[in-house]
């Protein structure tokens, strides 16, 4: 459950704030756009620590804290996150995009349309 906490407690909400500014709102307040894109960049740094040696987020099978946790990830262009930074993010990434659930259920809103990684194809 620590997992699936922190991502609701810390990734998430920032992430969400990184969006706000970086994506909807970019050049209205230079102090935001750094703080939310620093804290971003750190927060990628911990969940790529905890993947490495790992295949999922609590070891070896998916759970809810990864069901929670990829979709912010799938939206990293967004946050100003480049994954080939944070390389067991993005093997975590990838493994979870080429389910064959994630991309039944990514394509109800957008069908055909889950984001990928520049170079990567599912």
């Amino acid at each position: 459950i620590q997992w699936l906490m922190w991502q609701k407690a810390a990734f998430g909400p920032m992430l969400g704030l990184a969006l706000h500014y970086l994506k909807f709102n970019p050049g209205r307040s230079t102090y935001s756009e750094e703080r939310f894109r620093k804290e971003t960049h750190r927060l990628y740094g911990v969940l790529d620590k905890q993947l490495c040696n790992r295949d999922f987020l609590i070891g070896e099978h998916y759970t809810v804290a990864d069901i929670a946790t990829w979709p912010w990830v799938a939206r990293h262009e967004f946050q100003t996150v480049d994954l080939n930074d944070y390389p067991c993010v993005m093997d975590w990434y990838l493994r979870i995009a080429r389910r064959s659930a994630v991309q039944a259920g990514w394509s109800v809103p957008m069908p055909d349309k889950v984001p990928m990684p520049a170079g990567f194809k599912l």
